[in-house]
């Protein structure tokens, strides 16, 4: 069977690597000239199992009205004339009940416990080299009340098997000293020493050489515009590629094409609750290696995540609702730069931050779409929002299950299942 995946950032590299595994012929749609260059370029490089609190929880209501006018608030609702914004938003409120919230952090550990188990074994299997670190990852909060806010969760992911501990500020200096600067402030800590990071964009170029060497086929430069179909079926994939418009056909589809799912699956009256989440990210180079991190770091006051690339730093986060647009402010630019600088002054050269803006395909929930769809052979694995590194490898090894009529390993509420 010839299966045609659309879309080349990481969860559908991820995708085509196992679908070809299981003996499929597999072709590679997107727009781009190489695979990982959206989405997946810059991200904050966690595989964070520990980072499973859904933005949609029962405190984030107060807090979104709160950052409502602050331009560089952590997550910001920009209203626009668009419904989809407003269903997003909408369900989005009716998720922060307690019971929504612990039923989806279920979902989104298992689903990252599995993905980080298939990560390591594809890994060992392939060799792959992305600057990842095995170092954990630690939550810290200056704020004593956000600190107070996590211990729940936090249990709830214990309880699921997410060795995530709860710590004092003195020992989270001990596991990373790169916090002494502030240790002072640290209200307190958590700490999951099974998390890792590393950099999703090399990890996705280099799984795409070894997908073409096992035979995966490549379309790169073509722009997916619409479908053809009959009935419950997808005939064929209308494109632009080089200035010409072209029909590409296959057996069955797997769109993962990130927050520009929601707007093709319309095409075939699919609703799909997904809204692009503008985050951004700063790279830095290390200026002081005795004071750069070496553990994955995530200040969740302001929802920035850190992880070490090498001789690079990576700081990334915040989250701009405000549609479709991939323009960079400044401002909020100017945020991530500022709290770093105030973090950690000696471990990077904060002055010569390269800066990038991707759109996150959230979902309200924080709950991807995997599985079926209502059409006999359309797949969805799509709305990883910020967990689309994290979640990748999990979230294809199942679909491949699926798409090969088995129930996958992971207890998780797949589509169509």
């Amino acid at each position: 069977m010839h299966i045609m995946v659309l879309g080349a950032g990481v969860v559908g590299i991820t995708t085509a690597w196992f679908l070809q595994k299981e003996g499929y012929q597999v072709t590679v749609v997107d727009r781009q000239n190489r695979a990982g260059l959206e989405t997946s370029y810059a991200n904050g490089g966690q595989i964070s199992v520990s980072h499973a609190e859904p933005w949609a929880n029962p405190s984030a209501p107060l807090k979104v009205m709160k950052w409502l006018f602050q331009p560089d608030a952590p997550l910001l609702f920009r209203p626009r004339l668009d419904p989809a914004q407003w269903r997003w938003a909408l369900t989005f409120l009716g998720e922060c009940t307690a019971s929504k919230s612990a039923h989806n952090i279920r979902q989104m550990v298992n689903l990252g416990t599995y993905s980080r188990s298939q990560l390591q074994a594809l890994r060992q299997e392939l060799g792959l080299e992305y600057d990842h670190l095995e170092k954990g990852i630690l939550h810290f909060y200056t704020n004593a009340e956000e600190f107070e806010g996590a211990i729940e969760p936090t249990r709830i992911m214990q309880d699921l098997g997410c060795d995530r501990q709860i710590i004092d500020a003195a020992r989270a200096v001990d596991i990373e000293p790169a916090l002494a600067p502030i240790r002072d402030r640290i209200a307190g800590a958590t700490y999951t020493s099974e998390d890792e990071s590393g950099d999703a964009r090399k990890f996705t170029q280099a799984l795409a050489e070894r997908c073409q060497q096992a035979g995966v086929n490549f379309c790169y430069g073509a722009e997916v515009l619409g479908f053809d179909r009959a009935g419950d079926r997808v005939l064929g994939v209308q494109v632009l590629k080089e200035g010409r418009h072209q029909t590409l056909r296959a057996d069955s589809y797997v769109l993962s094409l990130g927050s520009f799912s929601a707007i093709l699956a319309r095409q075939l009256a699919l609703t799909l609750n997904i809204y692009p989440a503008k985050g951004y990210s700063i790279t830095v180079p290390v200026k002081n290696p005795e004071a750069a991190y070496q553990v994955s770091l995530t200040d969740d006051e302001y929802k920035l995540v850190y992880s070490r690339l090498g001789d690079r730093l990576r700081v990334a986060g915040t989250a701009e609702l405000s549609g479709y647009t991939r323009t960079l402010n400044q401002t909020r630019c100017r945020a991530i730069v500022r709290r770093a600088a105030e973090i950690m002054p000696e471990a990077g050269d904060w002055d010569r931050a390269e800066f990038w803006t991707g759109l996150r395909p959230a979902t309200p929930s924080n709950v991807p779409y995997i599985g079926r769809s209502h059409y006999g052979n359309l797949y969805l694995n799509t709305g990883h929002g910020t967990l689309g590194w994290t979640h990748s490898c999990g979230s294809a090894a199942a679909l491949a299950d699926i798409v090969s009529g088995r129930r996958p390993e992971v207890d998780f509420a797949f589509t169509g299942l």
